[in-house]
């Protein structure tokens, strides 16, 4: 899957496209609390085109504000990775850059993500703004995804995305690769019908991946244990595990 093709399917309209090529400097200057991370963007990036602007004159939607966050505008971007790049990473940099919340699509090697993230006031700063838990992040799988394709450009489309505020349009964008992050465990892609359904997904989501790692950690700990008692007692620790991911995904 292109990047090209992942952009396409957003339908963008004309009258929203910027298509500049953003200096790494902007990113040194924004971005990099550090030296390593300003030498990550150095070396592992190829080049960041910010493709779009989408804000009430460009896509007639409003924009929001309350106490916690404003968005004024969302910004498209293209992120283009070297091969031996650290992805994450530079993911995470790039949200953090921009003062807007970004879908940014990155492409590394022929591969192709989706990212977003929500912002919020900073606590610590006026008038700067942090990172709202992580970066929500789908990196598409041609053979695992290829069947749900149809469904998930369709959802993918601007036109498909709530358009009271910018905000519920950015949100409709996250509940949209939640939905797909759930259809790998479920099967079927299918987007929540309400933003109530949506928060339930986010919230079992969240617990499948808590219960994933914590499930690996018992049975690495478990294939090590020599003395029997303590291996029967990780065993059964491990279905107590198994059954609440059974649950939680059965909540998706």
């Amino acid at each position: 899957m292109k990047a090209a093709l992942l952009l396409a399917a957003l339908d963008l309209p004309a009258s929203a496209r910027v298509d500049k090529r953003v200096p790494k400097t902007l990113l040194h200057e924004h971005g990099a609390p550090t030296a390593a991370d300003k030498r990550q963007i150095n070396e592992g990036i190829e080049h960041l085109v910010w493709v779009a602007a989408l804000k009430p004159t460009t896509i007639g939607v409003a924009e929001y504000r309350d106490e916690l966050r404003e968005v004024l505008e969302i910004a498209v971007l293209h992120l283009t990775l070297r091969a031996a790049a650290k992805g994450g990473r530079l993911i995470e940099l790039v949200h953090r850059a921009v003062p807007y919340p970004v879908l940014l699509i990155t492409e590394q090697g022929g591969n192709a993500s989706l990212s977003l993230a929500q912002k919020r006031w900073s606590q610590a700063e006026a008038g700067k703004t942090v990172l709202e838990g992580d970066v929500v992040t789908v990196a598409w799988d041609v053979e695992q995804d290829a069947e749900r394709w149809p469904a998930f450009g369709e959802a993918l489309r601007l036109g498909q995305q709530p358009r009271t505020t910018l905000e519920a349009l950015y949100q409709g964008w996250i509940d949209t690769l939640l939905a797909l992050q759930a259809a790998r465990l479920t099967g079927a892609f299918a987007m929540a019908t309400n933003p109530e359904q949506a928060g339930l997904r986010r919230q079992a989501l969240q617990e499948c991946t808590r219960l994933s790692r914590e499930i690996a950690r018992v049975r690495a700990t478990a294939a090590k244990e020599k003395q029997m008692a303590r291996r029967v007692d990780l065993n059964l620790e491990l279905k107590r595990l198994e059954a609440a991911q059974a649950a939680a995904q059965a909540r998706l």
